[in-house]
C-alpha cells in the first residue's frame, strides 16, 4: 500500500517540469562557482555554499507545498492576503536599508529575508481565488476596477520601499492572470496599452527640454520615482551619458555578453567578471557572466531550459482539474516569464536596469525560496490534475 501511494505521488508529478527545475538549479551552482569566485576573497566559494543551503531548503519547501492540496488555500485566502500585507508592513518597521532601499528584514547578523519575494507567491494564491469567484464578470472597464484594487495595496507597499522592479512584477502577474481569467481582451488590452503609453509619456516629459512655448510647463513633470530610478531610465536610453554610474553597468554587461562570441571564453576565463569590471555579476548581471564565459551556445541552452520549464507549466494548467488551479499556474508562469525577460533584457541593454533576479540562477535565499514555493504550487496542481481511474 505504501509503495502504491508513493508511485501515485510520483506519477502525478510533471517529470519534465521537475527535470527542468533540477537542470536550472544545477546551472545555478555552476554559474555561481565562476561568477562569485572573486566577490569574497576570504571565501571564494561562499556564495556557492550558501546557494546549496537555499536550494536544499527550497526543495523541502517545494515538496511540502506539492503534498498540500492547493484547494486549501481558497479557504484561508483572506488570511493569506492579510499576512501578505502584514509582512510588507514589517519592512517599514524593522527593515534594514541598503543601496537606498528598505526591502530586507534582518534575521541574523549576516542573513536577512526580502518579504517582497514571498509577496509575489502569496499574491498569486490569493488573486487566483479572487478571480475564480469572478468568472464571467470581467467584460468591461468597470469590472477591472475591483481586481485592480485587490492588487494595488501590496503593489504600493513594495513601490514605497522603493522597489520599482518587483512592483512591475506584480503588474505582470496582474495582467497575465486577468487575461487567463477571461478579461475582455480588446478592452483590457486597450487599458494596458493606454497605461503603458501614459507611463512612457510621463517619463519623456520629465526628461524633456526645449518644449514649445505652450507646452513649456510640462518640462520636468514630477514623478513618484527616486533619482537613481530616473537615472536608470536615462542610462537605458543613452548609456554613454553616464559611463561612471548606471550607464557603466549597462556598457560592461553588453561588452561581457558580446565578447563571449559563439562558444564563450571558457569557465572562469571571463575578464569582465573575473576582474570585477562587471558590477553585481553574481546577482543582477549573472546572465552576462553566462554570455561571456559560455557564449551564445551557453545562453541559448539556459534559455531553452527556461522554455521547457514554462511549457511544462502551461501543460499542467491545461490538465488542471479546476479553474483555480489554472489561475495559480498562470500567475507563476507570468512571474517567471517577466523575471527572465527583464533580467536578460537588462543584461543585454534592451531593458532598463531594475534589479530583478534571474529565477533559480541568481544568488539569494528569498528569491530561491519564493521560486521553489511557486514550483511547489504548480506541482500541487499537477498532482491533482490527473484524472485517475479506480
Amino acid at each position: 500500500m505504501i509503495k502504491e501511494r508513493n508511485w501515485n505521488f510520483i506519477r502525478g508529478l510533471d517529470l519534465g517540469m521537475v527535470l527542468a527545475v533540477v537542470l536550472l538549479l544545477g546551472a545555478s551552482l555552476l554559474i555561481l562557482s565562476t561568477a562569485s569566485i572573486n566577490v569574497m576573497a576570504s571565501d571564494p566559494y561562499h556564495y556557492v555554499k550558501t546557494q546549496v543551503v537555499w536550494i536544499a531548503t527550497g526543495i523541502v519547501l517545494a515538496v511540502i507545498v506539492a503534498f498540500t492540496d492547493y484547494e486549501n488555500y481558497k479557504k484561508i485566502g483572506i488570511w493569506i492576503y492579510a499576512f501578505n500585507i502584514f509582512l510588507l508592513l514589517l519592512v517599514f518597521a524593522f527593515g534594514s536599508e541598503a543601496k537606498g532601499a528598505q526591502r530586507w528584514i534582518p534575521i541574523t547578523s549576516t542573513q536577512s529575508i526580502q518579504p517582497s519575494e514571498f509577496a509575489k507567491v502569496l499574491l498569486i494564491v490569493t488573486f487566483a481565488s479572487f478571480l475564480n469567484e469572478r468568472e464571467g464578470k470581467l467584460n468591461n472597464v468597470k469590472d477591472f476596477i475591483l481586481p485592480l484594487l485587490f492588487v494595488l495595496p501590496p503593489t504600493l507597499l513594495i513601490f514605497l520601499q522603493p522597489d520599482l522592479g518587483t512592483a512591475m512584477v506584480f503588474g505582470a502577474i496582474f495582467i497575465g492572470m486577468m487575461f487567463v481569467a477571461g478579461a475582455n481582451p480588446i478592452k483590457f488590452g486597450a487599458v494596458i496599452v493606454g497605461c503603458i503609453g501614459a507611463a512612457i509619456g510621463a517619463v519623456a516629459l520629465h526628461l524633456a527640454t526645449n518644449l514649445p512655448g505652450p507646452l513649456k510647463f510640462l518640462e520636468g513633470l514630477p514623478l513618484p520615482l527616486k533619482d537613481y530610478q530616473i537615472n536608470r531610465f536615462i542610462a537605458f536610453l543613452d548609456p554613454a551619458k553616464d559611463t561612471s554610474g548606471d550607464g557603466y553597468h549597462v556598457i560592461q554587461s553588453v561588452w561581457a555578453i558580446g565578447s563571449g562570441g559563439i562558444w564563450g571564453k571558457g569557465y572562469q576565463q571571463g575578464t569582465q567578471a573575473q576582474y570585477n569590471f562587471l558590477p553585481e555579476h553574481h546577482t543582477d548581471f549573472i546572465f552576462s557572466v553566462v554570455g561571456e564565459e559560455f557564449g551564445f551556445i551557453g545562453t541559448s541552452i539556459l534559455l531553452f531550459i527556461f522554455c521547457i520549464l514554462l511549457l511544462r507549466m502551461v501543460t499542467v494548467a491545461t490538465k488542471s482539474r479546476d479553474r483555480y488551479g489554472v489561475l495559480i499556474v498562470s500567475g507563476v508562469v507570468a512571474m517567471i516569464v517577466f523575471h527572465v525577460f527583464i533580467n536578460v533584457g537588462m543584461a543585454s541593454g534592451i531593458m532598463p536596469v531594475t534589479g530583478i533576479p534571474l529565477p533559480f540562477i541568481t544568488s539569494g535565499g528569498s528569491s530561491m525560496w519564493a521560486n521553489m514555493l511557486a514550483v511547489g504550487l504548480v506541482l500541487s496542481v499537477s498532482r491533482r490534475g490527473e484524472r485517475r481511474m479506480f
